[in-house]
């Protein structure tokens, strides 16, 4: 069963958080939900730090055992810093997606496009949906 979704973060439809550190950076990760659909995550390509990246455009990989999953940027922005424990631990997005399992931190380039994301109430309605 997965973990409610945190009401500080923002939602993607492709299954992404982002939390906005308030300083024009935010943390981006996947939700609990998808890494329960992914099942065990073995994996992690990350991103070059510097690199630019466009709303909905992929930025990491998530390999698990029974599949590769693009994550897409749930905003533009630059890569300003990836999180390294990924490299050796990926499971540990299975254990703490919403936490420690943090994918990028990126430097935000156009905060209106916060607003085409969803709350966590919303994000939960997809979610449920998409199980039946």
């Amino acid at each position: 069963m997965s973990k409610p979704n945190p009401t500080d973060r923002i939602y993607s439809k492709d299954h992404e958080w982002l939390k906005d550190n308030g300083d024009g950076t935010a943390l981006v990760g996947i939700t609990d939900y998808a890494q329960e659909m992914l099942t065990d995550i073995v994996f992690v390509e990350l991103p070059e730090i510097g690199k630019k990246i466009a709303q909905g455009e992929a930025m990491a990989v998530v390999e698990s055992v029974k599949s590769v999953s693009d994550v897409y940027a749930p905003a533009s922005g630059e890569i300003v810093e990836t999180n390294k424990v990924l490299e050796e631990t990926p499971e540990l997005i299975n254990k703490d997606a919403f936490g420690d399992g943090w994918i990028v931190k990126i430097k935000l380039s156009d905060k209106e496009e916060l607003k085409s994301l969803m709350g966590a109430d919303e994000y939960e309605k997809l979610t449920k949906e998409e199980k039946h």
